[in-house]
């Protein structure tokens, strides 16, 4: 299968900079994968696709504010975006990072972040990789919460020195986050309203949380020309034992978003049976797969030839969704992570 066939045309001026004015009235495009029509909706209509003994399937995990900035010994700006934490003491931590621009950055070079916070370059892991250990007076973790930014993607264009976003820092996170651990959003639940919710429990529609901590590796472009090749990095997920009974007696289980649907995909048996568990998954899901557990799907519009549209494809089919996007973009629908959403059924 190749890559190149995922490909569709979108105008720049589409590509959401900033979130609705309120989480509920992003746009949503309904799908009939079966009778393969669509409708234009908004999002506070969701409830009214729903039925008592639907549930829901949320991603919980929390944004962690990943992204810092600091000063190479050489005086220029660098930008640090935090993918994992591999050690961590009383006076600092250790992580895995990206950095941009790198060059000319050696081991045991020390990168000024302000406020009496540093970081130690401990060693190069890859050519974008690298292991930094940070010091900061009051602790690291705090330091992050006081000073890190929301690790927007990078078609969501900031200037870097502006001041902290507070704005992004709310809105890059589902009003429902609690287990912290991304660095990257589930961006299907950002439409979620305390209103919706209300809505949805008072018609006996369940919402269950799992967590799949996204990393980089979502997000990552597929650089093989052949779809079968890719291989997504590693990522860590926990389903509990009550979200796993919950869903197993589903009438119908849709899943909001592609983390959701990835996660449940990857533990369900070929009977669509759940299991409560945790651990990493590395699964990967495009056209010609056949789902197991998940009914419906919640999610945003993606970026062409990445691994989250092929699996939008996946479930309902690459003429289909290419049709649906077409739609959207002559009825300027907003895109990617901050854009509008569609439901399919």
């Amino acid at each position: 299968m190749e890559l190149k066939d995922f490909s569709y045309f979108l105008p720049d001026e589409l590509i959401a900079q900033h979130p609705c004015q309120k989480r509920d009235h992003s746009r949503l495009l309904f799908l009939d994968k079966n009778k393969e029509k669509m409708a234009d909706f908004s999002f506070f209509q969701l409830p009214d696709f729903l039925q008592n003994g639907d549930v829901l399937v949320v991603n919980d995990s929390r944004v962690i504010p990943a992204r810092l900035f600091g000063k190479k010994p050489t005086g220029g700006i660098l930008e640090i975006l935090l993918l994992t934490r591999k050690e961590s003491e009383k006076e600092s931590q250790t992580w895995e990072v990206l950095l941009r621009p790198a060059k000319r950055l050696r081991e045991n070079d020390i990168i000024a972040l302000g406020n009496n916070c540093e970081a130690k370059v401990l060693a190069r892991i890859s050519d974008k990789k690298w292991l930094l250990e940070f010091f900061a007076p009051d602790g690291f973790e705090a330091y992050l919460n006081s000073f890190g930014r929301a690790p927007l993607p990078p078609y969501i264009k900031r200037k870097k020195t502006a001041q902290l976003d507070i704005t992004d820092r709310e809105r890059y996170q589902t009003i429902y986050a609690k287990n912290p651990g991304s660095i990257a959003a589930p961006t299907a639940g950002l439409h979620f309203s305390d209103d919706v919710m209300q809505t949805l429990l008072s018609k006996s529609i369940q919402i269950v949380p799992i967590t799949l901590h996204v990393g980089h590796g979502t997000f990552l472009p597929i650089e093989s020309d052949e779809v079968e090749k890719h291989i997504m990095e590693s990522e860590y997920y926990e389903i509990s034992a009550e979200s796993s009974q919950i869903i197993n007696n589903a009438r119908r289980v849709i899943a909001v978003g592609t983390t959701s649907t990835r996660t449940l995909e990857s533990v369900a048996d070929n009977n669509g049976y759940v299991q409560a568990k945790s651990g990493t998954t590395t699964f990967f899901i495009y056209p010609g797969y056949k789902f197991k557990r998940v009914n419906g799907l919640l999610t945003n519009f993606h970026l062409p030839q990445s691994s989250l549209f092929l699996l939008v494809c996946a479930f309902a089919g690459i003429d289909f969704i290419k049709k649906a996007y077409s739609h959207a973009v002559e009825n300027r629908y907003h895109f990617y992570s901050y854009g509008d959403c569609m439901l399919i059924l």
